[in-house]
């Protein structure tokens, strides 16, 4: 069996040995749940690693807005050549907990966070030649903010048989508020039966509405770093009311349109009560008027004598004296 030289077998064995053997790599840990502060608090997104610090050592943290991805992160702060640069709109209120942060502890410090602080932050640590690893951590971060006062409203047909829809709604709150509709003063709530009740979109729908179905309804909106309310007044209207209402009302005024009609009739007869009746003028002439000392016998006959023959009044026989014939008219 040939025998490999020496020197040619070291060889071998170094270059196994520095294939097979890793470099030193980056090690980033951040927590695996999300984070959460109340606003108007100071906050800590812890952030550590391990590796062998050297000169081209570089920590950077950067900020990703709600529904961007994570390549559109803006920078918050980083520390190189042992210097630590805050920049950007956090600039004022972010900070290292350790500085420099060069021992194992990258813990990002934001004082007074804000609604818009809600985001995803990137804690990454680069220590060339440690390149097998990118030394990305990612933490979730969530500013608590108690609800606002909600706005309540109402719609539909508010009578007697209709049904109602009351609405909660408040413009802020995190995480999202829950909301529970309440009755108050001494009446009941309307039966279960009768209501439903939305926790999530905070509406309130009451069936077959009675009268006592009115008063004032509380809409309270909870989340676990407070509540906020608002209240709301119901009326329910019976129709029948107003069709009775509507029926006296006719009737009054048929009442009082014959009263008026009765008074103008009355008064008229009165007046015509109070004109004189006409009477005859002796000095009115008439074409059938017999002069003073001619008998109607003489009249008939000068008219007969001149071809004209007047008509009496009524039938009758009339005698001329120039003719005893009878005449009939």
């Amino acid at each position: 069996m040939a025998r490999l030289p020496g020197p040619f077998l070291c060889g071998a064995l170094l270059g196994f040995v520095s294939i097979s053997a890793p470099g030193l790599a980056v090690e980033v840990k951040v927590p695996a749940e999300p984070l959460s502060a109340p606003v108007g608090t100071a906050a800590q997104l812890t952030c550590s690693y391990s590796t062998s610090v050297g000169d081209n050592f570089a920590l950077e943290w950067s900020f990703v807005q709600p529904g961007k991805p994570i390549s559109a992160s803006d920078p918050i702060l980083y520390f190189t050549n042992g210097h630590l640069y805050p920049i950007g709109s956090m600039a004022k209120r972010a900070s290292l907990l350790q500085n420099p942060p060069t021992g194992g502890v990258a813990t990002l410090k934001l004082s007074d966070v804000r609604p818009s602080d809600t985001g995803t932050y990137l804690c990454q640590v680069n220590n060339p030649p440690d390149f097998y690893t990118n030394g990305l951590g990612i933490i979730n971060f969530t500013v608590l903010v108690p609800p606002s006062s909600p706005v309540c409203s109402q719609s539909g047909q508010t009578s007697v048989g209709g049904s109602a829809a009351l609405r909660c709604r408040s413009s802020t709150g995190e995480p999202r508020p829950v909301y529970s509709w309440a009755r108050l003063g001494s009446s009941p709530t309307p039966s279960p039966g009768s209501m439903v009740q939305d926790e999530v979109s905070g509406q309130l729908i009451l069936t077959n509405l009675s009268l006592t179905s009115s008063g004032t309804y509380r809409c309270v909106a909870t989340n676990q770093l407070g509540s906020a309310s608002c209240e709301l007044t119901l009326s329910v209207t019976d129709p029948s009311e107003g069709r009775v209402a509507g029926t006296v009302i006719g009737v009054l005024l048929g009442v009082l349109f014959l009263s008026v009609a009765v008074f103008c009739l009355v008064r008229l007869q009165k007046e015509r009560r109070k004109r004189p009746k006409e009477t005859y003028g002796g000095s009115d002439l008439r074409e059938d008027a017999i002069a003073p000392g001619i008998s109607e016998q003489t009249s008939v006959g000068a008219d007969s004598s001149s071809g004209l023959l007047e008509r009496p009044p009524a039938a009758s026989t009339v005698t001329t004296t120039k003719s005893k014939l009878s005449m009939v008219v």
